[in-house]
């Protein structure tokens, strides 16, 4: 079976460092809480708030040693007035388990986006 699992992170600052450490941060708690291995994985795809500009979180995941043989994309999140700001999203597409095991992980500030997720 084909499912999904969001999650998302904010950086610290917008600098290569920042958005390495909330990438890798992000996707070390998706594999732990969903119990992925890398072939586990179809796709990737990562959304940034425009104020990151630093780094390219695909390229963040690739530099945190996650998805070296997973297609990975990035793109920037729509500008919408009251966004949250320097967030970084994910959508990850893997085969096996099951839809409804799925566990989102929403960190540091971006749990205001998920409150029924806390944990």
């Amino acid at each position: 079976m084909t499912y999904a699992i969001r999650g998302a992170i904010t950086a610290d600052a917008d600098t290569r460092e920042a958005i390495d450490e909330a990438v890798g941060q992000m996707m070390k708690a998706l594999f732990e809480e969903n119990g992925l291995q890398e072939e586990d994985l179809v796709s990737v795809i990562f959304s940034q708030t425009r104020d990151l500009r630093s780094r390219n979180a695909a390229a963040a995941c690739r530099a945190s040693g996650f998805c070296s043989r997973t297609p990975l994309f990035c793109v920037q999140e729509a500008d919408t007035e009251g966004a949250l700001p320097k967030a970084i999203r994910v959508l990850v597409t893997a085969e096996g388990g099951r839809k409804e095991d799925a566990r989102m992980v929403y960190l540091k500030g971006a749990s205001v986006l998920r409150p029924d997720l806390r944990r």
